[in-house]
Order: structure tokens, then C-alpha cells, then sequence
């Protein structure tokens, strides 16, 4: 009793794994879209970096050079958006 209720267990999960296969597949993306989500993810883990820097600077000078690179990296990153 409990090999034929593991078999139809066994078949229940190929028929759904053959149903996920089935599903139509995401449309590739261009080149152009992967070099567009590269630049993106660059200017975001350049921003993290300016944030963190930004909350360590004692500096006025270097604060406010801090500000307006995150100034800039905000603009571009919306531009990409």
C-alpha cells in the first residue's frame, strides 16, 4: 500500500515538474539591456559606497565632495530607470 502511494507521489511530482517546463519562457533580454542593468547595479554599489563614506566624514570639504558625487550617481541612476 504506502510503494503505491509513493509511486503516485513520484508521478504527482513529475507532472508538476514537467508543467514548470512547460511555461512559456521569459523573453531574452538584448544586449543592451544586460549592459544597461550592469551599469545600473555599478552606479548603485558605487552610491552604497559614497552613503557609507558620507556617514564617516568629518571633513567639510570632503563632505560636501561626497555630496555632490551622490548628487550625480542619483541623477544617472533615475536616468537609467
Amino acid at each position: 500500500m504506502a510503494r503505491g502511494w509513493e509511486s503516485k507521489d513520484v508521478e504527482s511530482q513529475m507532472e508538476a515538474t514537467g508543467a514548470t517546463k512547460a511555461k512559456p519562457e521569459k523573453k531574452d533580454k538584448t544586449a543592451e539591456d544586460l549592459a544597461r542593468e550592469q551599469e545600473r547595479r555599478g552606479l548603485q554599489l558605487s552610491r552604497t559606497r559614497i552613503v557609507n563614506d558620507l556617514q564617516s566624514a568629518t571633513n567639510t570639504n570632503h563632505r560636501k565632495s561626497l555630496e555632490a558625487a551622490l548628487a550625480h550617481l542619483d541623477q544617472k541612476i533615475s536616468e537609467l530607470a
